[in-house]
């Protein structure tokens, strides 16, 4: 058995509740062998004894305990990005497969630090939105498009990473520049890239969605129905078989450099921000 270390802020949280299952559904060679968190989760008060013994996974006093049990690692943390850097500094010397959790650092400064300490000890790290691994996403035809529109829910501040990346992804480039233009409700982001194309993002309790206009004015609607989380799960199982990081550097910095300006976009509204 493929034994794999959770580190993590505070365990109670969604993504710490849910990998361990969807890992048991994805492959019969991985478990998820230890955990460590830092503290108590402040949105439900459960405690990290309390998440281990729901969960039956064993609680570790240290991080380095976490690296000397496993084989690769998980650093979670999901909306903590500006405690990454930290929790990352003793897994990314390990030499062990690392995957980071969404959203992988607060700024570009603080991305290049944490893949230079992880270059610097040939530990093999990755970082992704899990909407970026949707069947939907992988079958559009990225050529020639003029005009992209997502919606998807969550907050605009954390969630909309889930469309920033997938945008990138069809654009194939990091935007030039950014706009808030949305209200105090309902999260909205424009991106525009080179060409003049853009992009328009949503953050809205509905389905996620994209909509592709192409240069010859044909449109393509498509919610996402496949089952995107655990095709990222997969994808982060076979990464730690093959060492192989499946999202690019390049990438994870180009959709760091747009989180990196949200908030200076939303308290400048219909002003383009640039990156």
């Amino acid at each position: 058995m493929i034994k794999i270390g959770f580190i993590d802020y505070y365990l109670d949280q969604w993504h710490a509740n849910n990998y361990p299952e969807i890992i048991k559904e994805c492959s019969d060679k991985y478990e998820v062998c230890c955990a460590y968190g830092t503290a108590a989760s402040p949105i439900t008060d459960g405690t990290n004894a309390e998440w281990s013994e729901k969960y039956g996974i064993p609680l570790v006093d240290t991080i380095e305990e976490v690296i000397e049990k496993s084989d690769c690692l998980v650093v979670l943390a999901p909306n903590n990005p500006e405690l990454h850097e930290n929790l990352c500094r003793l897994p990314l010397a390990s030499g062990k497969p690392v995957y980071v959790d969404k959203t992988f650092a607060p700024d570009v400064a603080t991305a290049k630090r944490i893949f230079d300490h992880a270059r610097k000890h040939n530990t093999p790290v990755w970082s992704a939105s899990a909407l970026a691994f949707s069947d939907e996403l992988k079958a559009f035809n990225k050529e020639n498009i003029s005009f992209v529109r997502t919606v998807s829910g969550g907050k605009y501040e954390t969630h909309i990473i889930h469309q920033i990346e997938p945008v990138i992804v069809l654009m194939d480039e990091k935007p030039k520049r950014v706009m808030y233009t949305g209200t105090n409700e309902i999260g909205a982001l424009a991106m525009e890239f080179s060409g003049g194309r853009i992009a328009q993002l949503m953050s809205a309790d509905t389905q996620n969605t994209f909509n592709i206009c192409y240069k010859d004015c044909s449109v393509v609607t498509q919610p996402v129905e496949s089952p995107f989380f655990k095709n990222f799960v997969q994808a982060m199982l076979d990464f730690f078989d093959t060492k192989v990081p499946p999202v690019s550097e390049k990438q994870t910095l180009a959709v760091i450099a747009v989180m990196e300006v949200l908030g200076k976009a939303k308290e400048n509204p219909f002003t383009w921000v640039e990156i």
